[in-house]
């Protein structure tokens, strides 16, 4: 008891502190007290009920606040961008000076003209800096969106000298919230457990949010990696803002740990990417010193140029970077709730907004006052580019698989990067390019840099420590074939507007169809045909028909003895193509070089019925990559079974069970019995990264996986976190031989392809040759970063494996197929393991 006392009395203390700063919350304990106010302008209390910090604000209730100063302030409009994926709206505030709206255009034409040719003759004297305020693109880190009503009220409603001297020099980009519907999630939660009296207990269960929790999208992806990849209905707004305008700074208001304090960039100096200048970090140095200003004034504690780093060109604080911006990342120590204990005392919401609120306007002070040098560095940054850019230009397409080809290039076009077609069929490097499937993107261009950082293979480093992914080489996650020393003659017209690939008209045939295999979304083909119910068939074994060659994996649909009839299925098929964009043929005979159509090399297929274990336990991202490739690009229902009730389930009802990679046990042991005897009974587990340790101990599998024997000599204690980081890899590209005859790999037209990996999962080659279709080979490093131990332990392993277990199949990929949606070059591995696994 004598133990127990002090920590009680500790306990009501805080609880106390925490409970009066709620009943004494008011909006001076947030605002600057040395200007005055317009009465007119609405408070934020006046639309949404409350002073902000007593509750989590709703994006409804942010919504209709933002809409509300639009309404009355004449400093500020809004517009819609979009919807989520929830159907929320994507909504931008340009926040100015009166007379500066009245011009917004021009102004906006005229910031343009920085980054372009014979900019040298623009002066920037009178010109206005374009800042860009983001705010809590993972829900959960809610402070910074709850900022965005007092920044937002302050702009609109501070009067005197200052706010109108920003106003006019200064044209604000204000997004409130990055991620409505992960906000939304979030605050639902913390709000519904909250107390009356504000408890303060770490161990409350407000502290703690059900799975997948509040920092994900819709689709359960951390939306601060897609500022790159551009594949989600949020990031491809804020995309086309960031080129509409070129800001000159961007920030990204987050949270972090609990018993963080705040963090500000610059990051690790070691650890930013060569492509950015480093004026850049002297930059963003300097307008580090109005934030420490700020919070010395405000007597909150901070820090800088230590843990988060300037590489991976993805997030939100360092896209900007590799754009001639200035990217800003804020991380604020999270109370996660309403108040919460940590080593620092209790950290209470309205505190974590006050920070929040007070970097905001702190960066628009160094914006101000540093507007001409940060103008001049945007300006030099792109004619630096055009005068560092090499000649050439690089090439890259598929002749087999147009529609990935053309998916990357979607990526370009919202980059606003300059793009050719291919003037003739072109063959460099052991690779042939056709001028139909192929595209030219010229290295001399105003976004020269941003073209290099996509396709270039790095793999030297100045650090070995990296917070994300060290490789993102676009045409090797699209397994497209590419080359990037071509001459600019065989670059053809400029693309003004990106449209699809054309595709043969379909024929009419009483005999039979064929599809290859080979098109990015053949898979979506044919689970659309297998939903009508349409007998169809894969062929085991290539073959050839008046001159055209069939590959591994074509897909065969006979007309005859069908629920349609040869008119209805002409006409079926012909949607097919137009809603897939896959070329389906028409064919008249049997006879073919090869297998006959007739031959029992064509194995009967059947529409699967998949689900998805989700769930505690189970990682969100790898589980919301896997739900957005079947529902977003597919078309293909998919059920999610969620961790809770699996006993409850009935799994008959599915033909392929995915279990994506999970942490600790995600099933109980009767649920792992339960999921053995559907396995046996006919089903196909698939299970992904961790799942190889789940599969190995539960008896799912018998692998070899390598032990980790590192050892560490002369590490000091100190380095000793390092060290082990060193040895991870955080994402990196490796290249693996592939045996394209096994179904695993149909589809593939080459005998290598580039695998993305983030796990140290090194499974042992089988000794029987044919049941390792898919190989690291011997130096397999393509692009990224890895350790020299990690390096030798990696080659020649297996990333993929398949076993029997009675009627049933088990596989296993032990990297992501499906990494943020973005590396389309293996999402048809996972479907071909849906398709045909009965055939492995």
């Amino acid at each position: 008891m004598q133990k127990l006392l002090p920590f009680l009395i500790f306990c009501i203390c805080f609880n106390s502190f925490a409970q009066q700063e709620f009943e004494d919350l008011s909006l001076e304990y947030y605002l600057p007290q040395d200007v005055s106010y317009n009465e007119e302008i609405p408070k934020p209390q006046d639309v949404i009920g409350y002073i902000p910090g007593e509750w989590h604000v709703t994006h409804d209730l942010l919504l209709n606040y933002m809409r509300e100063l639009a309404r009355v302030s004449p400093r500020i409009s809004i517009e819609n961008r979009g919807e989520t994926y929830e159907g929320r709206p994507l909504i931008l505030l340009t926040i100015t000076s009166k007379e500066n709206h009245e011009n917004l255009e021009e102004i906006r034409k005229n910031h343009l003209a920085l980054t372009q040719e014979n900019a040298s003759s623009l002066n920037v004297e009178e010109m206005p800096i374009v800042v860009n305020q983001g705010f809590s693109i993972h829900g959960n880190e809610a402070s910074g969106s709850n900022a965005a009503l007092l920044a937002a009220y302050y702009l609109a409603a501070a009067e005197g000298e200052e706010i109108k001297e920003l106003l006019e020099n200064t044209i604000i980009l204000f997004d409130p919230v990055f991620n409505p519907d992960g906000l939304q999630r979030f605050a639902y939660w913390a709000n519904t457990n909250k107390s009356e009296n504000i408890n303060p207990d770490p161990q409350d269960r407000e502290y703690s949010e059900v799975w997948p929790g509040g920092r994900t999208n819709h689709y359960w992806f951390d939306m601060n990696r897609d500022w790159l990849p551009v594949q989600l209905p949020e990031s491809q707004a804020r995309i086309e803002t960031f080129h509409k305008w070129m800001p000159n700074i961007l920030t990204d208001h987050h949270e972090m740990g609990s018993n963080s304090s705040f963090f500000f960039q610059p990051g690790i100096p070691s650890r930013t990417h060569p492509l950015t200048p480093d004026l850049n970090q002297e930059l963003t140095k300097e307008i580090g010193t109005y934030h420490a200003e700020a919070f010395d004034q405000l007597g909150s504690f901070y820090y800088t140029e230590e843990n988060y780093d300037d590489f991976y060109y993805g997030k939100g604080s360092t896209f900007p970077d590799i754009n001639g911006s200035i990217g800003i990342l804020f991380e604020q120590g999270s109370s996660r709730g309403h108040a919460q204990e940590t080593e620092n005392g209790v950290l209470t919401f309205p505190f974590t907004i006050r920070n929040q609120f007070t970097a905001a306007l702190s960066t628009l002070e160094a914006a101000k006052n540093m507007r001409k040098e940060i103008l001049n560095y945007q300006r030099n940054f792109y004619k630096n580019a055009r005068n560092s850019a090499e000649n050439g230009a690089y090439v890259f397409g598929s002749n087999k698989d147009a529609s990935a080809a053309y998916e990357l290039a979607k990526i370009l076009e919202k980059h606003k990067v300059e793009i050719h077609k291919l003037e003739e069929d072109l063959k460099t490097n052991g690779e042939t390019f056709n001028k139909n499937t192929a595209y030219v993107v010229p290295k001399n261009q105003r976004q020269h840099r941003l073209v290099k950082a996509m396709f270039e293979r790095r793999t030297e480093f100045e650090d070995s420590l990296f917070y994300d992914v060290s490789a993102w080489t676009l045409p090797l996650a699209f397994n497209l074939d590419f080359a990037e020393d071509i001459k600019m003659k065989n670059a053809g017209e400029k693309i003004e507007k990106l449209s699809k690939p054309e595709i043969q008209t379909l024929e009419k045939s009483s005999y039979a169809y064929v599809m290859q295999w080979h098109d990015y979304y053949s898979p979506k083909a044919l689970n659309m045909i297998l939903e009508k119910g349409l007998r169809t068939k894969v062929g085991m074994q290539p073959f050839t028909l008046a001159d055209t060659e069939y590959d591994y994996g074509t897909i065969l649909i006979p007309v005859q003895n069908q629920k349609l009839d040869a008119e209805k299925m002409y006409e079926f098929l012909q949607n097919v193509t137009e809603k897939s964009n896959v070329q389906i043929d028409a064919i008249n005979t049997g006879l073919t070089q090869g297998v006959n159509l007739g031959s029992n090399q064509f194995k009967a297929l059947e529409l699967a019925k998949v689900a998805l274990i989700v769930g505690d336990g189970i990682t969100p991202y790898d589980a919301g990559e896997i739900w957005h490739l079947f529902d977003q690009r597919y078309d293909m229902k998919i059920t999610k079974l969620d961790t809770r009730r699996f006993s409850r389930a009935d799994l008959s009802r599915y033909t392929d069970i995915i279990l994506p990679n999970s942490w600790g046990s995600a099933l109980e042991k009767n649920d792992i019995e339960k999921l053995k005897e559907w396995v046996r009974a006919g089903g196909t587990l698939i299970g992904y990264r961790n799942a190889a340790r789940f599969f190995e101990r539960q008896d799912f599998m018998d692998l070899k996986i390598k032990k980790d024997s590192l050892v560490a000599e002369n590490i000091s204690f100190e380095e000793r976190r390092d060290f082990r980081g060193a040895q991870g890899i955080g994402g990196a590209i490796f290249e693996a031989n592939i045996d394209r005859s096994h179904p695993v790999n149909f589809g593939y037209t080459n005998n290598k392809l580039a695998l993305f990996r983030n796990t140290t999962i090194f499974v042992e080659a089988d000794e029987q040759s044919y049941n390792n279709p898919i190989q690291y080979t011997e130096n397999p490093l393509l692009s990224g970063y890895i350790s020299a131990p990690r390096l030798e332990a990696i080659a020649g392993t297996v990333p993929f494996k398949h076993t029997g277990m009675g009627r049933g199949n088990v596989i296993l990929f032990t990297d992501n197929t499906n990494f943020r949606a973005f590396w389309y070059g293996t999402n048809k591995l996972l479907m071909n393991a849906i398709f045909f696994g009965d055939e492995m």
